[in-house]
């Protein structure tokens, strides 16, 4: 979970920053945080005051969420997926719900609730999962846990970039 928290950093959103590991058996297969597609641009710096354009329901117009990026890197690169576990820093949507059990991942942990961040009266995507068989835990830090909450994304250097 600190390897999600970590990555949910790299993020450009100014709105919240998620971050994704994919596993199995005991190996890292892929990850991933909420960003707009490889080729596009990012949120904070076209529109760094507000972020990017909302959809109907409120959501970023332009991004994929962490468990989308996470699950799309693995397959893209022929990672076999099923009976994967997923981490991941905010619970699943329903949309990334619907995603993850279609991949056949069998298990998620999250850290914090997607209700809880949206003001819904409940985890739609964790409710979902429950009910068609996917193990999902929440996380509960222990002592030694880093977690580092920001209101702002951390601008942090790309392998072979320099630090000024």
């Amino acid at each position: 979970m600190e390897l999600a928290v970590n990555l949910a950093k790299r993020s450009h959103c100014i709105k919240a920053q998620v971050g994704a590991v994919l596993t199995k058996e005991t190996r890292i297969i892929s990850i991933g945080y909420n960003g707009p597609p490889a080729g596009t641009h990012n949120c904070d710096e076209e529109f760094p005051e507000v972020g990017c354009p909302r959809d109907s329901k409120g959501s970023c117009s332009l991004a994929l969420h962490a468990e989308q990026n996470a699950i799309l890197y693995a397959a893209k690169n022929g990672s076999a997926i099923e009976g994967a576990t997923i981490y991941v820093t905010l619970s699943p949507c329903i949309a990334c719900a619907r995603i993850i059990f279609s991949m056949k991942i069998s298990r998620v942990v999250y850290l914090h609730s997607y209700a809880e961040y949206k003001g819904i009266g409940s985890d739609e995507g964790v409710d979902f999962l429950t009910k068609f068989g996917v193990d999902v835990e929440r996380y509960i830090p222990t002592a030694g846990f880093l977690l580092q909450e920001q209101s702002q994304p951390i601008q942090t250097p790309l392998v072979g970039e320099r630090v000024a």
